[in-house]
């Protein structure tokens, strides 16, 4: 039995920018895949930097703690965004051309994060480097695209470790960094490595030849929606998405307010250097998406919703030991990555045609999730301290829980069985 992945549904013709490309005819090098991993953590690591300092960007613009989880939240409403107006370009254009200048515009995006000298400054490049962040998704729809589909899911496992790797890098450098030169000498680091890959990229990517458009720009857009009322898995796996990433941002965005203080007092090298302990999500995306194509896609998410429900016990006993703490934020990030990549996986299957819309559909949802947390957690912290954040974070991981069962029959089978490589006679 295999799966036929290159046939678009009937009614979605009208909304198709292109008829479904031919299935690829061999698998993608180690070295591309690496490329687009590599590629990716970088563009992710920007939206990532402002974690680990957020207090000291707060005493520098002099911005009250209650609300600088707004730095973050700006970073994510431009990636919303960016999400719906400028990942679907991919189905339209020459992707290679598109993530080369995104990332050209990354580079000035994060010079004026650098010189932001107020808060109101400092939000608007935010939100302006949140918009040009999205290229990231650029390269994961890009390298869906050219998987073959008994590898899909396994080659977007692979790219989103990397995406896992350079998030969890990016606290690390963050809060070196600024102990030694301080939090805007990160920004333009990070503007000089964009810069490279930029070039790299330019150099190595194959470029596309896509037919003639048929649809224009806001038709584009507006068949992003269209997917919304077609596709039932991307509906129930954007709602999911949305609640682990506010799970996940509801730990990581006042996650610097108890460290830093007494009695733990950590510098921000250290504090950066503590999200390491979620390497673990690294290895949960890189077999996610093997497991998925294996037809154990649910199983997967069941299990890791479960894992991050039950981190919260231990990530609520910060004030008893750091130690806890550690399990909790290797466990949550285990289970957000698996389920993450399951995610994707099951949703690029049933539109060949469309990864780039796709992905922006599932991500828009993500955004909102992130936004909600980051925004949120600072004032739940300042009102409740770490226990309210902890009992907030537990009970959104119940309703991920509770919606993932709940829409186990309303999954299409399209998503959820094995996919085989085609026989040959």
């Amino acid at each position: 039995m295999r799966l036929d992945l290159e046939a678009a549904p009937a009614r979605a013709a009208s909304a198709d920018a292109r008829p479904s490309p031919p299935p690829a005819t061999a698998p993608l090098s180690a070295g591309m895949i690496l490329l687009f991993a590599l590629a990716s953590g970088l563009a992710v690591a920007n939206a990532y930097f402002a974690h680990p300092l957020l207090d000291i960007i707060a005493d520098d613009l002099k911005l009250s703690r209650a609300t600088v989880g707004l730095i973050v939240g700006a970073t994510q409403l431009g990636y919303g965004l960016g999400l719906i107006l400028l990942v679907p370009l991919g189905d339209l254009v020459d992707r290679r051309k598109l993530v080369v200048l995104q990332s050209l515009l990354s580079v000035a995006a994060l010079i004026a994060v650098a010189l932001s000298t107020s808060g109101a400054m400092l939000l608007a490049a935010m939100a302006a480097m949140g918009f040009l962040a999205v290229v990231t998704q650029a390269f994961v729809a890009y390298a869906a695209s050219l998987a073959r589909p008994e590898e899909r899911g396994q080659v977007v496992g692979s790219v989103t470790s990397g995406i896992v790797l350079g998030i969890l890098l990016a606290r690390a450098i963050a809060g070196a960094m600024a102990d030694l030169s301080g939090w805007r000498a990160v920004y333009l680091l990070s503007a000089g490595a964009t810069l490279i890959i930029a070039i790299v990229l330019f150099r190595a990517l194959p470029p596309e030849h896509k037919s003639p458009a048929q649809l224009s720009y806001p038709r584009l857009i507006v068949s992003l929606f269209v997917l919304f009322r077609q596709e039932k898995v991307l509906r129930i796996r954007a709602i999911i998405a949305m609640l682990i990433f506010a799970d996940v941002t509801m730990l990581l965005t006042p996650l610097v307010l108890p460290l830093a203080a007494p009695p733990f007092s950590l510098s921000h090298t250290a504090i950066g250097l503590f999200g390491l302990a979620g390497a673990a999500g690294a290895l949960g995306a890189s077999r996610a998406g093997a497991w998925t194509d294996r037809g154990h896609g649910q199983r997967v998410t069941g299990i890791a919703l479960a894992l991050m429900l039950l981190a919260w016990l231990p990530i609520g006993l910060l004030p008893q030991s750091i130690l806890f703490l550690i399990a909790g934020v290797l466990i949550l990030d285990f289970g957000l990555q698996a389920v993450h990549v399951t995610n994707q996986a099951m949703v690029y299957r049933v539109r060949p045609d469309a990864q780039s819309r796709l992905t922006a559909g599932y991500m828009v949802f993500y955004s909102i999730g992130s936004a909600f947390g980051s925004s949120t957690s600072t004032l739940v912290y300042a009102h409740a301290g770490w226990t309210g954040v902890s009992l907030i974070g537990a009970a959104i991981a119940a309703v991920a829980l509770i919606f993932w069962a709940a829409t186990l029959k309303a999954m299409p089978i399209q998503a959820t069985r094995a996919v085989t490589a085609k026989r040959t006679a």
